[in-house]
Order: C-alpha cells, then structure tokens, then sequence
C-alpha cells in the first residue's frame, strides 16, 4: 500500500473547522484508492504564538519539510493585530514557511463553478465557464526585500521602507512555471507588471519576453500592465488563461479575481518548489467572527487538498474526482456565503457530508 506523508496546520479562526472536513475527505480517498496518509498535525500563527511564543517553531517547520505535502488552514485574528512583536505575528510564520522551503511558485486557480456563476459579483454571462490560473511569484519582490523597515527620520517624523527587489534568476523560474501550466491549458499567458514606471517591471518584462522566444514559442504571450489587468478582471475576466505575476500584484490581481467567482471562500491555492513538499491552502483568511459557529465553508480548503493530491502525491484521478463532488453537490447544498433561494443551507459538516456524499 502506497504511503503519503501529510502534515495538516489547521492554524487559527475557522481553520480547525475547515480542516476536520478535509480530514473526512482523506478517509474516503483512502478507502477508495488503497492508500494511507500518514497524517501529522501542527500548530502555525496565532496559536502556535500563545503555546510557544512563535508562529512557527523549528520542530513543526521541520516536520513540514519532512513531509509529502503540507495543508494548511489559515492564520491571523484580531487578539494579535498590533499586539506582537512584528516578527512574532501571525502571518510571520507563514511566511517562514514558504520562504524556508522555498515555495517561490503560487498557484491560484480562479473557476467559477456554473452553480455559483449567479453568486458573483458580475452578470453569469461575463462568469460562466471561467477558468483563470494566477502564477504568483511568491519568495521575492517587496514583501521579501532589503532593506524594509520603519526608521526616524534626522529632522524629525518617521519613514517606511520596502525595497521591490527581483533578480533575473527569480523572474525566469517564475514565468518558467507559467510557461509550463499555460502549456497544459489553453496556450496564453499574460504577463502582468509596472513596466512603465518601476525598473523591477522592465527587468520582469525584459526576461519573460527572452525566455518566452528561447523555449516557449509555442505558447501566445501578452503583456499586461498591473493596473490593466485589474481593469479588464471587471471587463472580461474570460479573456485571460494564465496570468503571470510579482507578488505583490499577484496578491492584490488574485483577490479581485476571487470575488469574480462568486465566493472568496470557494478558492484554493498551491505554493510550490525546486523538490520539496508544497503547501495548499485556502485563499481566504481565518474569519474570526464566524470561528466557532460551524457554518465556515471548507470547499476551498477541500480543493486546496484535491491540489495536493495533483501536484504533489501524483494522484490526479483523485484529485478530478474530489473537484467534480464539489461541483456537484453545489446543486443542492449551499453554506451561508454562497446560499440562495432553492437550495438546501448547510453549515461546514454539512456540506462536508453533501460532498461526500456525491462521492459516493
């Protein structure tokens, strides 16, 4: 019987309820494939603060690395905002976490799914049949670069400093990714960045087009300025494949998109490397005011699994299956953030039992 290694980091708010529904789902793949994961599970964020003073402690980061594939629910709250060390923060785990395993590829997929194509915040007929995949870069450029910080100026008052910073070596891994993902899809990849007034977007720009003629002639490329591109999400989101963007764009482009979908709690997300294990999450943030009350949607946590399944335990028909329950048992079941007249409203087992359910 064929072993996978998971490590699971429900994190803070909403996501130890989100994640038992994962769990749920990993027992059923078990069962109908013949595997075992051999499932750990640690603390990151928030929680990992209150027990050890961390957000991510060398133990747990060590088990993650030792691991097949990480799935992680989401951190943050606001007991911590503004209440830790800015190192000791929430979010500073995660980005530990990505940057010591050196998960500098983030995907995230923007579908909307036909049931939901009303739910979105514009008309079914510029949403149905979306299908966008975000290619962030996700180690480097302003959230990473030096020098950053908050320093008193000489003649008084103070002053914030981040440094957008990519080198050639970055951006060409990066738009490799894209290169290869838009390959397997419809062909066309937008290159998003600020060309016009930042030298970190003309570099961007300079290596995608290089390495677009040396090795992906194939594949259409498009150039697009960051702000364009937010544009045309509202104006015809459907004319974009993949898009391929710095972090920080990729961040702010990719939550725009979401909402396209009808649910930003319907989103997952897959940040990859050079060999190691990746990390799947959900794209949306750990909702504090819902923690607790069982109606969190885990569908975007229980894709973020069924990307795991594809991309990092090589078990793609798994992963097809447990996308299609869920786009199935949406036409029956729907949780609060998403419900509407005609169908059942569930809480977060609930629809973890209509998806299972579909599974059979």
């Amino acid at each position: 019987m064929t072993t996978h290694k998971v490590m699971l980091l429900p994190g803070d708010g909403i996501g130890p309820e989100i994640m038992a529904e994962v769990r749920r789902v990993m027992g059923w793949i078990e069962g109908a494939y013949g595997v075992s994961f051999d499932v750990s599970e640690g603390l990151i964020g928030g929680c990992s603060y209150e027990k050890f003073g961390h957000p991510l402690t060398d133990d747990t980061l060590a088990q993650a690395k030792a691991s097949d594939a990480i799935v992680m629910g989401c951190v943050g709250g606001p007991q911590w905002d503004g209440k830790t060390d800015y190192d000791k923060r929430p979010e500073a785990g995660l980005l530990r976490l990505r940057k010591d395993l050196d998960l500098f590829a983030n995907l995230r997929p923007a579908m909307c799914f036909d049931a939901l194509a009303d739910a979105s915040s514009l008309k079914r007929e510029y949403v149905a049949g979306l299908d966008i995949l975000f290619v962030r870069e996700l180690a480097g450029g302003v959230y990473f670069g030096e020098p950053r910080g908050i320093e008193d100026l000489p003649g008084g008052g103070r002053v914030g400093i981040n440094t957008q910073r990519y080198t050639d070596q970055e951006i060409i891994r990066i738009a490799r990714v894209a290169f290869e993902m838009a390959r397997k899809r419809n062909g066309l990849v937008h290159s998003a960045e600020k060309a016009n007034v930042m030298e970190s977007g003309l570099l961007w720009r300079e290596e995608v087009t290089k390495l677009h003629a040396a090795e992906y002639s194939d594949v259409k490329l498009e150039h697009i300025l960051a702000d364009n591109c937010a544009m045309q999400l509202v104006k015809n989101p459907k004319q974009f494949d993949v898009i391929l963007t710095d972090n920080l764009f990729g961040d702010l482009l990719s939550d725009a998109a979401a909402m396209l979908t009808g649910s930003l709690g319907m989103l997952p997300s897959a940040s990859l490397g050079s060999g190691g294990p990746g990390l799947y999450e959900p794209v949306h943030g750990s909702a504090p005011d819902i923690a607790g009350q069982g109606i969190a949607n885990p569908i975007a946590a229980i894709l973020s699994f069924a990307m795991a399944l594809r991309y990092s335990l090589d078990m793609g028909d798994a992963a097809d299956k447990v996308e299609a329950a869920v786009s199935k048992a949406l036409d029956s079941a729907r949780t609060g953030d998403i419900w509407a007249d005609g169908f059942e409203k569930v809480g977060t087992t609930g629809m973890g039992d209509a998806i299972l359910k579909t599974l059979g």
